[in-house]
């Protein structure tokens, strides 16, 4: 039995994912921002699944303490985590400049990412044969300025989002490069496109099932297939090339750099 921490996971491509996972035995973590609906979820998923160790955290990754005080119990309540799915994101249609000075769109889908993960990573160290699953999109930025992460000169939704995408990207190959090999494993998906309210707010459209969303966030977290393979980007359960400025190693050091230097500046 594996202990999976899957962000943004009370509906949409990540409550499937807890719900598939559950279903196979594994002791899930639930996670969302709204208490009252996030333990029924959690409890939801227990009952359809009739899986007992599914768990529920709650965190708004607007805040930097919220993301912390998480990674914190995560740390006490559970001896490890097997695998961190880092699904949760948004689509903002206008700008949001939150109460920390950061826009939303990047907040959330990058910097909540960049910091969970970080705070967890020595208990991922610490378990054998660990995953990190980041959840990013075709709709990944072909190019990035970095003098407008936080729509400092101008705010298109698109771009926003897009950009976050890349940053998922530019994230996953820089941490398996720090790593090396051994655990954790790190890698990065498309998911599909999907039916979530995150495709409906964006493009107003329909997709696929959730089912066809979750497949391949649960073929990375489990399959032996990929037991040693890290810094990859994956479409449909197979190894894919993600766009070009993704594997530049100047973009991949200046996104890191930038990242860590607002989480220190804020935990």
């Amino acid at each position: 039995m594996k202990t999976i921490l899957i962000t943004g996971s009370t509906d949409g491509i990540g409550r499937q994912t807890a719900l598939e996972l559950a279903r196979k035995g594994h002791e899930i973590i639930v996670h969302g921002r709204n208490p009252s609906k996030g333990q029924e979820v959690a409890g939801e998923i227990s009952r359809i699944s009739g899986n007992k160790n599914i768990h529920y955290l709650n965190a708004d990754f607007t805040s930097f303490k919220d993301v912390v005080e998480m990674a914190n119990f995560v740390k006490r309540k559970f001896q490890g985590i097997n695998v961190l799915i880092n699904n949760a994101a948004v689509f903002e249609n206008h700008k949001v400049i939150l109460e920390n000075g950061f826009e939303k769109t990047f907040m959330i889908n990058h910097i909540a990412a960049f910091v969970l993960t970080l705070q967890l990573l020595d208990m991922l160290k610490e378990t054998a044969a660990s995953r990190v699953v980041n959840l990013s999109s075709m709709a990944q930025a072909t190019s990035i300025d970095f003098n407008n992460m936080n729509a400092e000169k101008y705010f298109d939704p698109y771009n926003a989002y897009a950009v976050s995408k890349l940053c998922n990207i530019l994230f996953t190959y820089k941490l398996n490069n720090i790593l090396g090999s051994g655990s954790p494993t790190v890698n990065s998906l498309h998911p599909g496109v999907i039916s979530t309210k995150l495709l409906h707010a964006g493009w107003g459209i329909g997709g696929a099932g959730v089912e066809k969303g979750a497949s391949c966030s649960v073929y990375l977290a489990l399959s032996d297939e990929v037991e040693n393979v890290s810094g990859k980007y994956f479409v449909d359960s197979c190894q894919k090339k993600s766009v070009a400025i993704s594997y530049d190693p100047k973009v991949q050091d200046k996104l890191w750099e930038i990242s860590e230097k607002i989480m220190m500046g804020n935990i």
